[in-house]
């Protein structure tokens, strides 16, 4: 399906307080907003390898089941990205990379051939780095070198539980985990006092008893040569916090630790509905407090204003709940006091179900209302839901309209851009969704060209107005389909006019609800410039596609 657009952009509108006649200023950049932001979820081991030498430790070199082994990807290979502009040209504006915390040593067969922890989600050690992903300098040189491109970075979270127990990794003492019983998901307590499956033994996040150190820990650092400084930040730690000494502390102490040492923007946090809200305020206090100490330190790494970022994964949340997620048994509000934003997983069913209009205006509605001064992270495709938007992948064009120009925040799953397989021949599970990225196919194949220039247009028309994330929807016409976005932040003002499905050929567009005549305009995917005139543009391009925005 063809999907021609004409939008319509004022750029950087900014009213003096003293002079309400004064000249536009156009050139004022437009501030991060995380209700706007496009961040790329990728996995760090699927993503790029530009280390070798660090594709194999622990000895994890038995047959797995396919795409359940680590492929080399590392933190490195992310970083060559970053530094090529690769997520620059994509609209990117935040990274969120799976967990790079060191994980199990051994693997699991869950019926599916053996599986290691390539994903990142079965902690070991939380205090380091699997040396699979890469080293701490490796990280530090990540997250210096994207924000010098003015990118995020977001780790990702996790505190419910520890990795499977093999004969290599053994079970965490039973005042740290519960082994069971296996959640039925029924109720509020058969969702947090259990296990998310089987062999996942759940941290005690409700325990408030001071716990030893797990024997396997001190054995570890001991050997590695670093026992007396982790118990002395530990000690530094639950002095100045007045904390137990309780297991969800300890947790939260080292992961906030990438946060003072490193810089990370964000995280975000899994399995949230599987533990007390109460330990979620509790996290993000600790790093809410994490970054004013690195702000403080670091003054010259400070990108803005913004707060540390918290996004929950409260898996099947959905926008139409607004603030809270049903139990069946009670309703819980993750947002207050905890979370500036949740993954949205009905996205999918909506960008299927519904018209662009009816998709476009319900979600700024419920995000200018029941949500307002939060946000949601949509996604159409992701690491581990098995039926996406799009399986086969043949809709890519669609897929970049409908998550690019929805209000909300946008997860662009790694390789929705290149139309990445989804279904890979001999898999088993969610691994089928976790390919390597398809650089081949972006580098010769000129299908996948096209439609990465696609989604590199409307992700850098995204990234440049906040108003297509953050904005207030309004529908201008509905045939043609037209429509505009307001946002505005303090003296910052951005306005959009979007048109969908329009003829092809020349297309007059009505703009005087937002530009005055003799106004010129560029249209970013042509090259073109138009000029407005009794209060219409009228355009012609031998694309399907027309980004107009005011010319600088």
């Amino acid at each position: 399906m063809k999907y021609i657009f004409i939008t319509i952009i004022t750029f950087s509108l900014i009213m003096s307080c003293q002079n309400k006649n004064k000249a536009i200023e156009p050139d004022v950049k437009a501030p991060f907003v995380w209700e706007a932001a496009t961040i790329y979820f990728l996995l760090t081991d699927r993503f790029n390898n530009a280390d070798p030498t660090n594709d194999v430790h622990f000895e994890r070199t038995a047959e797995t089941g396919k795409l359940r082994g680590f492929e080399g990807g590392d933190l490195k290979g992310i970083t060559q990205k970053i530094e090529k502009g690769y997520f620059t040209d994509l609209g990117i504006n935040a990274i969120w990379m799976s967990p790079i915390v060191e994980q199990i040593h051994g693997g699991v067969d869950e019926g599916t051939g053996l599986s290691y922890g390539f994903h990142g989600y079965w902690t070991r050690d939380w205090t380091a780095l699997d040396p699979n992903f890469g080293t701490q300098e490796d990280l530090r040189t990540l997250v210096e070198t994207a924000h010098k491109k003015g990118i995020r970075i977001l780790l990702d979270a996790v505190i419910n539980h520890t990795g499977p127990v093999t004969e290599k990794d053994p079970v965490w003492p039973k005042e740290w985990v519960r082994t069971g019983p296996t959640c039925t998901y029924t109720s509020y307590e058969t969702t947090t006092a259990c296990t998310l499956v089987e062999n996942l033994p759940d941290i005690l996040t409700e325990n408030n008893e001071a716990v030893d150190l797990p024997p396997h820990l001190i054995e570890k650092w001991k050997s590695e040569g670093r026992y007396e400084q982790e118990i002395l930040e530990l000690d530094d730690f639950f002095k100045r916090t007045g904390h137990p000494r309780a297991p969800r502390f300890y947790i939260m102490k080292w992961l906030t630790d990438y946060i003072t040492e490193f810089g990370i923007d964000g995280y975000r946090v899994d399995t949230v509905k599987h533990t007390d809200k109460y330990v979620w305020e509790e996290f993000k206090e600790a790093c809410d407090a994490a970054f004013s100490e690195f702000k403080k330190k670091n003054p010259d790494k400070v990108l803005d204003d913004n707060g540390f970022y918290l996004v929950g994964e409260v898996y099947n949340y959905t926008i139409s709940n607004g603030k809270l997620f049903d139990f069946g048994d009670k309703k819980i509000n993750y947002f207050d006091g905890a979370f500036q934003s949740l993954i949205n997983f009905e996205m999918k069913w909506n960008a299927a179900q519904n018209s662009k209009e009816d998709l476009f205006k319900r979600y700024s509605d419920i995000l200018n209302s029941d949500l307002k001064h939060f946000g949601v992270l949509n996604y159409l495709s992701s690491h581990d839901d098995g039926q996406p938007f799009d399986a086969m992948r043949q809709k890519p064009f669609e897929t970049a309209v409908k998550l690019l120009l929805c209000p909300g925040t946008s997860q662009v799953y790694y390789g929705d851009e290149s139309a990445r397989a989804l279904i890979i021949e001999g898999t088993e599970g969610d691994a089928t969704l976790r390919s390597f990225m398809n650089w081949k196919d972006i580098q010769n194949n000129p299908d996948t060209k096209n439609i990465l220039n696609h989604w590199q247009k409307l992700g850098q028309f995204r990234a440049k107005h906040p108003a297509v994330g953050a904005g207030i929807h309004e529908m201008l016409s509905e045939e043609p389909y037209v429509f505009s976005r307001h946002f505005s932040k303090n003296e910052y003002t951005d306005e959009v006019i979007v048109g969908l499905d329009l003829p092809e050929g020349e297309n007059t567009i009505t703009v005087s609800a937002v530009f005055k005549d003799d106004v010129l305009l560029k249209d970013a995917y042509s090259g073109k410039e138009v000029k407005v005139s009794n209060g219409m543009v009228k355009i012609n391009t031998p694309y399907t596609i027309v980004l107009l925005e005011r010319k600088k």
